[in-house]
């Protein structure tokens, strides 16, 4: 199957050539790809694509996957309490 065609972010369209193309140009980590491409940054916060980054940075630099840095989470500034979701939603 041609790279331009494997999705590896659904919701934000990135596919296997995007990621490649960052390997190729230099960008070797999940959070410089992060941010080229926008893998990871789609509703499911990367729960579903970014352990295919992480095996492609891994192939593609010949390391472990142990080696390699996960993207930074990064939590809500303060927390919203429950009730306040509720009468938002009215």
């Amino acid at each position: 199957m041609e790279k331009n065609k494997i999705i590896i972010c659904p919701y934000e369209e990135v596919t296997m050539a995007d990621i490649h193309k960052c390997l190729e140009m230099g960008f070797t980590t999940v959070e410089d790809i992060k941010r080229l491409t926008r893998v990871g940054m789609g509703p499911c916060q990367g729960r579903d694509c970014i352990h295919i980054v992480v095996d492609e940075i891994s192939k593609f630099n010949h390391i472990k996957k142990s080696d390699i840095e996960l993207m930074h989470i990064r939590p809500n500034l303060a927390n919203i309490p429950l009730k306040a979701l509720m009468e938002h939603k009215k």
